[in-house]
């Protein structure tokens, strides 16, 4: 019997480790051992141990603390294991509908160990790359259809081809793990949960272009997928699959981690190079191409973590094989992390051109609260809101993009009826104007200037021509900005104009938040036929903005509420409610 931990970031800072030590602490003097793996994607049910019976049944454990651990562990003792803290069928159909290749081994082995990566067929796709030489790799690619995960979807085959023809006896591969976008935690996880599979695909990739060295430009804030990073590498050196003369092959190759202060404009290839260059992270016009002038001046072929980590699956299976799944131009599968108020938030890799209602209702069980769906935000900052009615629409590049959002890296941030879309645009506004590098100015001004007028909107001060003005900004911040970050920047603030202006024209003309979240528009009311007189709520206030008698109804001065929600929050009645407008509900 095997006790597989999920030991990644998510399953940590949800209790991990009293989890370890609970089970650790129970099989002391057995011969049971406990598997740090890395996230199964079942991030919504962390703490998660996930048993796998002698006779291969495999048992999923969630919510886990080291009192039900314990617990877990004792009656693995007793040969009966318990029925309490298993995830149910409804939750295990999160699994459903799934195809997993970029995930496959993460939650199944240990990061930490090379061994466990190769007895699960690790680094054979390697070998057989140094067999199909340079030409051969790149034909296996090109017959699978893979474009690049980062955001793009540039095809694969081609930034390799060109790399490969440029003039240069020194070339690089450099690996984009530098993961910005709020509500995305894609590349961390495989990173944590199987870092030698995208390095396995990088040195594919070496092959392949005529490289020698590889570089992880991965963000500071990944501390665990730095570690493990390192430790695999490390690993690989005392193996003699990286240095020289790889497995007698006469290729030779090695790695070098590059950590990042976590810039999102450092997602922009050339921004990225700069900053490996000891620059301050700012894009430059192309061309020429990172392939033709890339790090240090030399041929560089850039890809993110999901793309590389697709790599010794095509190797191994062949490019026909993955070109089965998905569309006609978007092939294989896409791995997306699901956010916000969905009731089963996690990883996700699914073949593309199932739907985003497939993604959210199918596998994720819908919204919580079964709430009303009002949107999913795709693409991150760069990306954009698609609405209700049309989250039917098929998940490629092509039919994304005619939403007006983008495919992105694969974040998805679900949004319920609670949600304003004029202050979800005003976030994102905010986030790309401070990630904005400053150099070309409509995206310096730009940006700044919408976030400008989102602000005064969301106060109840905006003016019957912000919307145009918004627009006319947006639409001059695509043409004109200089990289592709910038282009995207106007994303979210378009979409949400264009799918719920009426949102945005009440904020306006009747000073009204219909989602009832702006603050400056919005008040509190007690109901008095429902207020119990318990006086809880003027304890929790922290502006004393609520007085009354015990056992009386209480009221709540709106002159001096912060609209913080304590009194919403620790209300047992029901009795408060929230106004939009001039006291109108």
């Amino acid at each position: 019997m095997r006790f597989l931990l999920g030991y990644g970031s998510c399953g940590i800072a949800s209790g991990a480790k009293n989890v370890l030590r609970g089970l650790e602490s129970t099989f002391e003097n057995t011969d049971f051992t406990v598997e740090k793996v890395g996230c199964n994607g079942l991030c919504f049910a962390e703490p998660i141990v996930e048993v796998i019976c002698d006779n291969g049944e495999s048992i999923l454990y969630g919510r886990l603390d080291e009192k039900s651990a314990i617990a877990l562990g004792e009656s693995a003792k007793n040969g009966a294991l318990m029925s309490e803290n298993r995830l149910t069928d409804d939750e295990l159909k999160f699994l459903n509908g799934q195809k997993r290749i970029v995930l496959s081994s993460c939650g199944k082995i240990d990061p930490e160990s090379i061994d466990s990566y190769i007895e699960n067929g690790g680094y054979s796709a390697l070998r057989r790359a140094l067999e199909l030489g340079s030409e051969g790799i790149i034909e296996e690619i090109k017959k699978s259809g893979l474009r690049g995960r980062g955001g793009a979807g540039f095809p694969t085959y081609i930034k390799w081809q060109s790399a490969k023809n440029s003039a240069g006896d020194e070339k690089y591969i450099v690996c984009n793990a530098d993961e910005g976008d709020p509500g995305a935690f894609m590349d961390r996880a495989v990173l944590e949960g199987d870092p030698h599979r995208v390095l396995e695909g990088m040195m594919i990739s070496g092959i392949a272009v005529g490289a020698q060295m590889g570089l992880i430009y991965v963000r500071a804030e990944y501390p665990l997928a730095v570690k493990r990073l390192n430790l695999a590498i490390e690993e690989m050196r005392k193996k003699g699959i990286l240095g020289e003369n790889i497995f007698g092959s006469g290729f030779s190759f090695d790695f070098r981690i590059m950590m990042g202060a976590g810039a999102f404009v450092c997602g922009e290839e050339t921004a990225l190079l700069a900053s490996l260059g000891g620059n301050r992270g700012m894009p430059v016009t192309k061309p020429p191409f990172p392939a033709q002038k890339g790090f240090r001046g030399k041929p560089t072929n850039i890809n993110n973590v999901e793309t590389f980590a697709n790599i010794s699956w095509i190797i191994e299976n062949g490019g026909e094989k993955f070109a089965e799944m998905g569309t006609e131009g978007s092939k294989g599968t896409k791995v997306f992390a699901l956010a916000g108020r969905v009731k089963r938030g996690g990883l996700v890799e699914v073949p593309m051109g199932l739907t985003i209602n497939d993604i959210v209702f199918g596998i994720c069980g819908g919204i919580k609260d079964d709430a009303q769906i009002k949107a999913v935000q795709m693409g991150g900052p760069s990306g954009g809101c698609i609405p209700k009615n049309l989250l039917d629409t098929p998940i490629d590049y092509e039919n994304i993009a005619k939403t007006g959002a983008i495919m992105g890296s694969g974040g998805m941030i679900v949004m319920d009826e609670k949600t304003c879309m004029v202050d979800m645009a005003k976030f994102f506004m905010d986030f790309t104007s401070k990630e904005s590098c400053g150099k070309c100015v409509p995206c310096r001004i730009g940006t700044t200037r919408m976030l400008e007028i989102l602000q005064r909107v969301v106060k109840g001060e905006g003016q019957e021509s912000d919307i145009e003005t918004l627009v006319e900004l947006g639409e001059a911040i695509k043409t004109g900005a200089l990289c592709g970050l910038g282009n995207s920047a106007p994303n979210p603030v378009l979409t949400t104009i264009k799918y719920f202006r009426e949102e945005y024209e009440a904020h306006i003309n009747e000073k009204k938040c219909p989602a009832k979240k702006c603050q400056a528009l919005i008040s509190y009311n007690i109901v008095a036929d429902k207020c119990k007189g318990c006086s809880l709520c003027s304890k929790k206030c922290p502006v004393n903005a609520i007085s009354g008698v015990i056992k009386s109804p209480y009221k709540i001065d709106n002159e001096l509420c912060v609209r913080c929600g304590q009194c919403i929050e620790n209300c047992k009645f029901g009795a408060i409610e929230i106004l939009s407008g001039e006291g109108e509900e």
